[in-house]
Parts: C-alpha cells; sequence; structure tokens
C-alpha cells in the first residue's frame, strides 16, 4: 500500500487515551497545540458551518479549580462527594494543556443539531490524531460537570451550544496497548 495509507492507518491505529493523571507534567509547545488546533479546522461540516469552538487553558489549573467549584456549587446536600470534588480539582496536575471542546450551534435552522455534534466530534477526533502524530498523550473526558448545562452558561455558551468535552493533552511515558473486542468482520453486512 502506499506510504500515506501505512502512516494515516499507524496513527489511527496507535490513538489511545491516557488519562490524564498517567501524564507526566512536561509541557507541550503551544506551537504544537496550535498546529493541533488548525487539524481541527479541517473536519467536515455541512453547509460550511464549522460548528467547534476551542478554549484553550495554558494552566491547567485554572480550569480544574473552576470546574471542581462549579461541581461543588451544583451539588446539593447528600450529592456532594469531597473524592470528586477532590478528583476535579487534580486532574490537570500532570498535564500540559486543557482544551474545552464545544458544539456552537449556527444560525441555519436546516441543519439537524446532530449533524453539528458530528462535526464537531470530528474536529475533535483530528485532533487527537494530531496529537498521536507529534507523539502528545490525549484524553477526552466527558465526566464531572462537562455535560451539564451549567458549565457551558459558566465559558458564556448558549442553550443550543453543547459542551463535547474536556480535552487534556500532555506526554507520557508509557501508552496503553489497543485492542477491539470483535473483528471488523463483524460489524459490517456486503451487499450485492
Amino acid at each position: 500500500m502506499d506510504t500515506t495509507f501505512s502512516t494515516i492507518t499507524n496513527i489511527i491505529k496507535n490513538r489511545r487515551s491516557v488519562k490524564a493523571q498517567a501524564m507526566n507534567g512536561n509541557k507541550i509547545p503551544n506551537g504544537h497545540i496550535a498546529a493541533i488546533l488548525e487539524l481541527a479546522n479541517w473536519a467536515p461540516t455541512h453547509a460550511y458551518t464549522e460548528p467547534w469552538r476551542f478554549i484553550v487553558y495554558e494552566n491547567p489549573a485554572e480550569f480544574c479549580t473552576q470546574h471542581a467549584e462549579l461541581y461543588k456549587q451544583n451539588s446539593m446536600g447528600d450529592n456532594f462527594n469531597p473524592t470528586v470534588y477532590n478528583n476535579l480539582m487534580h486532574q490537570g496536575d500532570k498535564v500540559s494543556h486543557l482544551i474545552v471542546a464545544v458544539m456552537k450551534r449556527g444560525d441555519l435552522a436546516k441543519i439537524p443539531p446532530f449533524e453539528e455534534i458530528a462535526a464537531a466530534s470530528c474536529a475533535i477526533q483530528n485532533m487527537l490524531l494530531g496529537a498521536t502524530a507529534l507523539n502528545i498523550a490525549s484524553f477526552w473526558s466527558t465526566g464531572g460537570m462537562a455535560l451539564k448545562p451549567v458549565l457551558k452558561e459558566f465559558l458564556g455558551f448558549g442553550e443550543d451550544d453543547l459542551v463535547m468535552g474536556i480535552l487534556y493533552f500532555g506526554y507520557a511515558d508509557e501508552y496503553p496497548e489497543g485492542q477491539r473486542n470483535t473483528g471488523i468482520e463483524e460489524k459490517i453486512t456486503w451487499v450485492k
């Protein structure tokens, strides 16, 4: 096969989620993060809506403190868990950069929200693959307050917008092995 296809295949097959706590604290050059974000901008998009927006934290501790406090303020009585609070507070301790990814709903009502979510997801996948190509560890999290309306309000987004997740980027000393539970043959129906 063609070397370009082989390169892309290797990047896709070697992309792994590396939890934020498994990162080693070394800093990524901002230029590498900017290059990864540029890849996001080339995701497919219906009617050129380009619904992806990103908030980049060079100091992940700033966001983690805000995230933990949002959790605390929005956890009533027995729902507050000090362990969750502490985990959110320290989630970025070994992370180089943290990026909040948002689907910003456009003005074209004819575009179904699903298509905007899919486009934003493709943008995120482009970033994760770009990070892998640069030997940067990444983790796409939807934990904590990520999917709660209070986070998008805190970040200044509207009712129709959607936080797609919190992306953690850093370097790691070890990467997990990949696996699939079933082969692709079991997931395809060929029609002649």
